[in-house]
């Protein structure tokens, strides 16, 4: 994961000083669908923190309904810029003959003109209702989480935040099983980036769904995360901030226990409140 260090001009009070700062990098990704004779079409450019790229546009192609599984993808590569370099900001996907991507974008049934924004994402969705049809609802299992694990969950997030230590900006995302064990951790400029970091993570590994897992992101809660979650079979997300009114909308009715201001020994469960004893 990239990290800049340029030099500023640190004030204290009505003192000052030459110094470095640590930035974390933000550049585009243009994901871009091939076909067989070569042709390469652009579905999206991303803004986001380089580094796992593969696993980050999987998971916003999961999440975006476009893809099924790692077996719809044929081949991942890095695409040629227009000098007919490789380049590092470009991801070409051949999908495999019977991909539901490659139908959807050939049918004119998905484009995406505009790029994603780091801070707030895919926006602009119809309606709750029509995102939970996409996906299905989150089965209640027996197994309750106690209250003690969710309130650990946080310190061990931001033990492995390394590059927000360095920078100070970058999101977080976690994911933990229900012992409240770390599995796996994400960061970058765009909290949903993360999380789409995770659940590509998941769909390269043909994990899904994460039904036995629990989602922790370093910020709030929104309604584009709450949809990925639900995408991706999570049972229990959570949040160190506020969620919104969306999220928690699109929680209850996707069957998804929504926990909020998860800080020291302190939350609010505002959805499908039986996963936690």
């Amino acid at each position: 994961m990239r990290q800049i260090t340029i030099d500023i001009t640190r004030w204290r009070g009505s003192d000052f000083e030459a110094a470095s700062d640590e930035l974390v990098a933000e550049e585009p990704l243009e994901v871009r669908l091939r076909d067989g004779q070569g042709n390469a079409r652009s579905l999206a450019v991303i803004m986001r923190t380089p580094g796992h790229d593969e696993e980050l546009a999987m998971g916003f192609l999961f999440t975006e309904g476009l893809l099924r599984d790692r077996g719809e993808i044929a081949a991942l590569a890095a695409g040629l810029d227009e000098d007919g370099l490789p380049s590092p900001n470009i991801l070409d996907i051949t999908p495999s003959a019977n991909a539901v991507l490659s139908r959807r974008v050939e049918d004119g049934g998905y484009s995406r003109a505009f790029a994603v924004n780091a801070s707030c994402g895919v926006c602009g969705k119809n309606s709750v209702a029509a995102a939970c049809a996409a996906f299905p609802t989150v089965p209640v299992g027996a197994e309750a989480v106690p209250a003690q694990t969710l309130y650990r969950l946080p310190e061990q997030l931001r033990s492995r935040q390394d590059v927000f230590s360095a920078t100070g900006g970058l999101h977080a995302a976690a994911l933990f099983d229900l012992g409240g064990n770390l599995l796996a951790v994400r960061e970058d400029v765009g909290r949903h980036n993360a999380v789409d970091k995770l659940i590509g993570r998941a769909v390269l590994d043909g994990t899904l769904p994460l039904n036995q897992r629990v989602l922790l992101v370093s910020g709030r809660m929104s309604f584009e995360i709450a949809l990925k979650a639900l995408a991706a079979g999570i049972p229990i997300v959570a949040a160190v901030s506020a969620p919104s009114s969306l999220a928690v909308e699109m929680c209850a009715a996707g069957g998804v226990t929504l926990v909020g201001f998860l800080r020291g020994e302190t939350m609010n469960v505002y959805t499908h409140s039986e996963r936690i004893r």
